[in-house]
Protein backbone atom coordinates (compact mmCIF):
# COMPACT_ATOMS: atom_id res chain seq x y z
CA UNK A 1 0.00 0.00 0.00
CA UNK A 2 0.99 3.65 -0.15
CA UNK A 3 2.46 3.63 3.35
CA UNK A 4 4.83 0.78 2.53
CA UNK A 5 5.86 2.41 -0.74
CA UNK A 6 6.54 5.73 1.00
CA UNK A 7 8.89 3.98 3.42
CA UNK A 8 10.63 2.31 0.50
CA UNK A 9 11.01 5.64 -1.28
CA UNK A 10 12.67 7.15 1.79
CA UNK A 11 15.24 4.35 1.65
CA UNK A 12 15.92 5.12 -2.01
CA UNK A 13 16.24 8.85 -1.39
CA UNK A 14 18.91 8.22 1.20
CA UNK A 15 21.04 6.41 -1.40
CA UNK A 16 20.16 7.86 -4.84
CA UNK A 17 19.46 11.23 -6.45
CA UNK A 18 15.88 12.14 -7.39
CA UNK A 19 16.67 11.96 -11.10
CA UNK A 20 18.18 8.51 -10.67
CA UNK A 21 15.09 7.28 -8.80
CA UNK A 22 12.77 8.69 -11.49
CA UNK A 23 14.79 7.09 -14.26
CA UNK A 24 14.78 3.71 -12.58
CA UNK A 25 11.14 3.72 -11.54
CA UNK A 26 9.89 4.78 -14.94
CA UNK A 27 12.05 2.38 -16.93
CA UNK A 28 11.23 -0.80 -15.07
CA UNK A 29 9.07 -1.96 -12.15
CA UNK A 30 11.53 -4.65 -11.08
CA UNK A 31 14.37 -5.04 -8.65
CA UNK A 32 17.09 -2.46 -8.16
CA UNK A 33 20.08 -4.73 -8.24
CA UNK A 34 22.37 -1.84 -7.38
CA UNK A 35 20.38 -1.12 -4.22
CA UNK A 36 19.41 -4.65 -3.37
CA UNK A 37 15.83 -3.45 -3.05
CA UNK A 38 12.62 -4.04 -5.00
CA UNK A 39 10.40 -1.30 -6.33
CA UNK A 40 6.77 -1.60 -5.29
CA UNK A 41 4.57 0.17 -7.82
CA UNK A 42 1.27 1.53 -6.56
CA UNK A 43 -2.08 -0.05 -7.32
CA UNK A 44 -4.96 1.45 -9.27
CA UNK A 45 -8.29 0.91 -7.52
CA UNK A 46 -11.43 1.22 -9.67
CA UNK A 47 -13.97 2.28 -7.04
CA UNK A 48 -17.75 2.27 -7.42
CA UNK A 49 -19.57 5.10 -5.63
CA UNK A 50 -23.29 5.72 -4.92
CA UNK A 51 -25.60 6.63 -7.79
CA UNK A 52 -27.78 8.67 -5.45
CA UNK A 53 -28.25 7.27 -1.96
CA UNK A 54 -25.00 7.71 -0.04
CA UNK A 55 -25.89 4.75 2.20
CA UNK A 56 -25.18 2.48 -0.78
CA UNK A 57 -21.42 2.97 -0.57
CA UNK A 58 -19.55 -0.12 0.63
CA UNK A 59 -17.28 -0.31 3.66
CA UNK A 60 -14.50 -1.48 1.37
CA UNK A 61 -14.93 1.56 -0.89
CA UNK A 62 -14.69 3.94 2.08
CA UNK A 63 -11.59 2.19 3.41
CA UNK A 64 -9.97 2.26 -0.02
CA UNK A 65 -10.66 5.96 -0.54
CA UNK A 66 -9.13 6.64 2.87
CA UNK A 67 -5.98 4.57 2.30
CA UNK A 68 -4.92 5.62 -1.21
CA UNK A 69 -2.63 8.54 -1.85
CA UNK A 70 -4.78 10.19 -4.54
CA UNK A 71 -8.31 10.03 -5.96
CA UNK A 72 -8.69 10.60 -9.72
CA UNK A 73 -12.23 11.92 -10.18
CA UNK A 74 -14.42 12.81 -13.13
CA UNK A 75 -15.60 15.95 -11.28
CA UNK A 76 -13.58 16.85 -8.19
CA UNK A 77 -16.38 19.03 -6.81
CA UNK A 78 -18.81 16.12 -6.62
CA UNK A 79 -16.17 13.73 -5.34
CA UNK A 80 -14.94 16.20 -2.71
CA UNK A 81 -18.53 16.40 -1.42
CA UNK A 82 -18.65 12.60 -1.17
CA UNK A 83 -15.29 12.39 0.59
CA UNK A 84 -16.23 15.13 3.04
CA UNK A 85 -19.47 13.30 3.90
CA UNK A 86 -17.45 10.25 4.98
CA UNK A 87 -14.65 12.21 6.66
CA UNK A 88 -12.06 11.32 4.02
CA UNK A 89 -9.17 13.76 3.56
CA UNK A 90 -7.48 12.13 0.55
CA UNK A 91 -6.51 14.71 -2.13
CA UNK A 92 -8.28 14.61 -5.49
CA UNK A 93 -7.30 15.37 -9.07
CA UNK A 94 -9.56 15.68 -12.10
CA UNK A 95 -9.62 13.07 -14.86
CA UNK A 96 -12.18 13.58 -17.61
CA UNK A 97 -12.48 13.33 -21.37
CA UNK A 98 -11.03 16.80 -21.94
CA UNK A 99 -7.80 16.33 -19.94
CA UNK A 100 -7.20 12.57 -20.05
CA UNK A 101 -4.32 12.83 -22.54
CA UNK A 102 -2.59 15.40 -20.34
CA UNK A 103 -3.21 13.64 -17.02
CA UNK A 104 -2.39 10.11 -18.14
CA UNK A 105 1.44 10.39 -17.97
CA UNK A 106 1.25 12.13 -14.58
CA UNK A 107 -0.95 9.45 -13.04
CA UNK A 108 1.11 6.61 -14.51
CA UNK A 109 4.27 8.18 -13.07
CA UNK A 110 2.69 8.41 -9.62
CA UNK A 111 1.63 4.78 -9.82
CA UNK A 112 5.10 3.74 -10.94
CA UNK A 113 6.65 5.64 -8.04
CA UNK A 114 4.48 3.81 -5.52
CA UNK A 115 1.36 5.94 -5.04
CA UNK A 116 -1.91 4.05 -4.77
CA UNK A 117 -4.64 5.79 -6.78
CA UNK A 118 -8.43 5.39 -6.69
CA UNK A 119 -10.35 6.02 -9.90
CA UNK A 120 -13.95 7.19 -9.42
CA UNK A 121 -16.68 8.60 -11.64
CA UNK A 122 -19.38 11.08 -10.68
CA UNK A 123 -21.65 8.20 -9.71
CA UNK A 124 -21.74 4.43 -10.03
CA UNK A 125 -19.08 2.18 -11.50
CA UNK A 126 -16.24 3.88 -13.43
CA UNK A 127 -15.81 3.26 -17.17
CA UNK A 128 -19.53 2.55 -17.69
CA UNK A 129 -20.21 5.51 -20.04
CA UNK A 130 -17.55 7.40 -18.05
CA UNK A 131 -13.90 8.40 -18.62
CA UNK A 132 -10.97 6.39 -17.26
CA UNK A 133 -10.71 3.51 -19.72
CA UNK A 134 -7.37 4.69 -21.10
CA UNK A 135 -5.86 4.94 -17.63
CA UNK A 136 -6.94 1.41 -16.72
CA UNK A 137 -5.72 0.02 -20.05
CA UNK A 138 -2.31 1.71 -19.82
CA UNK A 139 -1.84 0.78 -16.17
CA UNK A 140 -2.62 -2.87 -16.91
CA UNK A 141 -0.33 -2.85 -19.95
CA UNK A 142 2.55 -1.51 -17.84
CA UNK A 143 2.16 -4.22 -15.23
CA UNK A 144 0.47 -2.10 -12.59
CA UNK A 145 -2.03 -3.92 -10.39
CA UNK A 146 -5.63 -2.89 -11.16
CA UNK A 147 -8.13 -3.71 -8.40
CA UNK A 148 -11.94 -3.59 -8.73
CA UNK A 149 -13.92 -2.22 -5.76
CA UNK A 150 -17.44 -3.15 -6.90
CA UNK A 151 -20.64 -1.46 -5.85
CA UNK A 152 -23.57 0.61 -7.18
CA UNK A 153 -24.41 0.61 -10.88
CA UNK A 154 -27.41 2.28 -12.54
CA UNK A 155 -27.22 -0.28 -15.34
CA UNK A 156 -27.60 -3.28 -13.04
CA UNK A 157 -30.11 -1.55 -10.75
CA UNK A 158 -32.44 -0.76 -13.64
CA UNK A 159 -31.97 -4.20 -15.16
CA UNK A 160 -32.82 -5.86 -11.84
CA UNK A 161 -36.12 -4.02 -11.37
CA UNK A 162 -37.17 -4.37 -15.02
CA UNK A 163 -37.96 -8.04 -14.62
CA UNK A 164 -36.59 -8.80 -18.09
CA UNK A 165 -34.19 -11.70 -18.76
CA UNK A 166 -30.74 -10.72 -17.54
CA UNK A 167 -28.68 -13.81 -18.35
CA UNK A 168 -27.67 -11.99 -21.53
CA UNK A 169 -28.04 -8.26 -22.12
CA UNK A 170 -26.49 -5.37 -24.05
CA UNK A 171 -25.41 -2.02 -22.60
CA UNK A 172 -25.59 0.63 -25.32
CA UNK A 173 -24.30 3.75 -23.52
CA UNK A 174 -26.09 7.05 -24.17
CA UNK A 175 -28.61 7.50 -26.96
CA UNK A 176 -27.26 9.77 -29.75
CA UNK A 177 -28.12 13.45 -29.36
CA UNK A 178 -29.10 14.19 -32.98
CA UNK A 179 -32.58 13.12 -34.06
CA UNK A 180 -31.64 11.26 -37.26
CA UNK A 181 -28.72 9.50 -35.57
CA UNK A 182 -30.94 8.50 -32.66
CA UNK A 183 -33.63 7.06 -34.94
CA UNK A 184 -31.07 5.00 -36.87
CA UNK A 185 -29.59 3.83 -33.56
CA UNK A 186 -33.01 2.80 -32.20
CA UNK A 187 -33.84 1.04 -35.47
CA UNK A 188 -30.67 -1.01 -35.02
CA UNK A 189 -31.60 -1.79 -31.41
CA UNK A 190 -35.00 -2.99 -32.62
CA UNK A 191 -33.18 -5.90 -34.29
CA UNK A 192 -31.28 -6.79 -31.09
CA UNK A 193 -33.01 -9.83 -29.60
CA UNK A 194 -31.51 -9.51 -26.12
CA UNK A 195 -32.43 -7.12 -23.31
CA UNK A 196 -30.88 -3.68 -23.91
CA UNK A 197 -29.96 -1.01 -21.33
CA UNK A 198 -29.06 2.57 -22.20
CA UNK A 199 -28.92 6.05 -20.67
CA UNK A 200 -30.68 9.26 -21.67
CA UNK A 201 -30.39 12.85 -20.50
CA UNK A 202 -33.36 14.78 -19.07
CA UNK A 203 -33.44 17.39 -21.85
CA UNK A 204 -33.78 14.68 -24.53
CA UNK A 205 -35.90 12.08 -22.72
CA UNK A 206 -39.27 13.11 -24.19
CA UNK A 207 -37.94 13.11 -27.76
CA UNK A 208 -36.36 9.71 -27.22
CA UNK A 209 -39.56 8.26 -25.75
CA UNK A 210 -41.47 9.54 -28.80
CA UNK A 211 -38.91 7.87 -31.09
CA UNK A 212 -39.21 4.63 -29.10
CA UNK A 213 -43.00 4.71 -29.51
CA UNK A 214 -42.57 5.17 -33.25
CA UNK A 215 -39.85 2.57 -33.87
CA UNK A 216 -39.95 -0.20 -31.29
CA UNK A 217 -43.52 -1.45 -31.54
CA UNK A 218 -44.84 -3.71 -28.80
CA UNK A 219 -41.56 -4.59 -27.09
CA UNK A 220 -41.75 -3.91 -23.38
CA UNK A 221 -39.70 -1.08 -21.90
CA UNK A 222 -38.88 0.04 -18.38
CA UNK A 223 -37.90 3.66 -17.75
CA UNK A 224 -36.10 4.32 -14.45
CA UNK A 225 -35.58 7.86 -13.21
CA UNK A 226 -33.46 9.01 -10.27
CA UNK A 227 -32.70 5.48 -9.07
CA UNK A 228 -32.01 5.24 -5.30
CA UNK A 229 -32.89 8.94 -4.84
CA UNK A 230 -35.86 10.54 -3.07
CA UNK A 231 -37.84 11.02 -6.29
CA UNK A 232 -37.11 7.58 -7.76
CA UNK A 233 -39.60 6.46 -10.40
CA UNK A 234 -39.87 3.21 -12.37
CA UNK A 235 -42.45 2.98 -15.16
CA UNK A 236 -43.23 0.03 -17.44
CA UNK A 237 -45.20 -0.09 -20.65
CA UNK A 238 -45.22 -1.29 -24.24
CA UNK A 239 -42.79 0.68 -26.39
CA UNK A 240 -45.71 1.94 -28.49
CA UNK A 241 -47.04 3.75 -25.38
CA UNK A 242 -43.68 5.23 -24.33
CA UNK A 243 -44.60 8.78 -25.31
CA UNK A 244 -47.55 8.65 -22.89
CA UNK A 245 -45.39 8.07 -19.82
CA UNK A 246 -45.85 10.82 -17.27
CA UNK A 247 -42.41 11.49 -15.80
CA UNK A 248 -40.74 14.84 -15.07
CA UNK A 249 -37.89 15.62 -17.47
CA UNK A 250 -35.45 15.94 -14.58
CA UNK A 251 -32.73 13.71 -13.19
CA UNK A 252 -30.91 10.67 -14.55
CA UNK A 253 -32.76 8.25 -16.84
CA UNK A 254 -31.96 4.59 -17.47
CA UNK A 255 -34.05 2.81 -20.10
CA UNK A 256 -34.34 -0.98 -20.34
CA UNK A 257 -35.68 -2.48 -23.55
CA UNK A 258 -37.13 -5.95 -23.12
CA UNK A 259 -35.99 -8.79 -25.39
CA UNK A 260 -37.75 -9.83 -28.57
CA UNK A 261 -40.17 -12.53 -27.47
CA UNK A 262 -40.49 -15.79 -29.32
CA UNK A 263 -44.05 -16.76 -30.36
CA UNK A 264 -44.38 -19.09 -27.37
CA UNK A 265 -43.44 -16.22 -25.05
CA UNK A 266 -45.85 -13.61 -26.36
CA UNK A 267 -48.33 -12.58 -23.69
CA UNK A 268 -51.98 -13.33 -24.26
CA UNK A 269 -54.31 -10.35 -24.89
CA UNK A 270 -55.29 -8.58 -21.69
CA UNK A 271 -58.87 -9.12 -20.57
CA UNK A 272 -60.36 -5.83 -19.39
CA UNK A 273 -62.46 -7.69 -16.82
CA UNK A 274 -59.31 -9.17 -15.26
CA UNK A 275 -57.64 -5.77 -15.29
CA UNK A 276 -60.63 -4.11 -13.62
CA UNK A 277 -60.88 -6.85 -11.01
CA UNK A 278 -57.22 -6.35 -10.10
CA UNK A 279 -57.61 -2.56 -9.98
CA UNK A 280 -60.67 -2.64 -7.70
CA UNK A 281 -59.07 -5.27 -5.50
CA UNK A 282 -56.28 -2.78 -4.85
CA UNK A 283 -58.69 0.07 -4.11
CA UNK A 284 -60.54 -2.22 -1.69
CA UNK A 285 -57.17 -2.60 0.08
CA UNK A 286 -57.11 1.18 0.65
CA UNK A 287 -54.86 1.97 -2.31
CA UNK A 288 -55.54 5.38 -3.80
CA UNK A 289 -56.90 5.24 -7.38
CA UNK A 290 -53.66 6.73 -8.66
CA UNK A 291 -51.50 4.15 -6.89
CA UNK A 292 -53.85 1.32 -7.87
CA UNK A 293 -53.59 2.42 -11.52
CA UNK A 294 -49.79 2.48 -11.32
CA UNK A 295 -49.64 -1.01 -9.77
CA UNK A 296 -52.14 -2.35 -12.29
CA UNK A 297 -50.10 -0.85 -15.14
CA UNK A 298 -46.96 -2.53 -13.82
CA UNK A 299 -48.67 -5.93 -13.52
CA UNK A 300 -50.17 -5.90 -17.02
CA UNK A 301 -47.28 -4.15 -18.80
CA UNK A 302 -49.31 -1.06 -19.68
CA UNK A 303 -49.07 2.67 -19.11
CA UNK A 304 -51.35 4.21 -16.49
CA UNK A 305 -53.19 6.03 -19.30
CA UNK A 306 -53.95 2.63 -20.86
CA UNK A 307 -55.33 1.41 -17.53
CA UNK A 308 -57.64 4.42 -17.18
CA UNK A 309 -58.78 4.05 -20.80
CA UNK A 310 -59.60 0.36 -20.37
CA UNK A 311 -61.50 1.02 -17.13
CA UNK A 312 -63.50 3.80 -18.80
CA UNK A 313 -64.25 1.61 -21.83
CA UNK A 314 -65.40 -1.25 -19.62
CA UNK A 315 -67.63 1.07 -17.59
CA UNK A 316 -69.18 2.51 -20.76
CA UNK A 317 -70.01 -0.94 -22.14
CA UNK A 318 -71.27 -2.48 -18.90
CA UNK A 319 -75.02 -2.22 -18.31
CA UNK A 320 -75.94 -0.24 -15.16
Amino acid sequence: MARTNASFRQQLESRFSTSKIRQLTMVQYSSLAEAGLQIMAGSLYVVSTPIGNLDDITVRAVNTLKSVGLVAAEDTRRTDHLLKHFGIATPTTSLHEHNESQKLPQLLRKLAEGTDIALVSDAGTPLVADPGQRLVARAAAEGIRVVPIPGPSAVLAALAVSGYPADEFVFAGFAPSKSNDRKRWLAALAREERTVVFFETPHRINKTLADIAELLGERQITVARELTKVHEQVARCAASSASELSMPARGEFTIVLGPILQPSQVLQPIDDQDLAAYFYQLTDLSRSPRRAAAETAAKFGLSTNDVYARLARLKATTPP
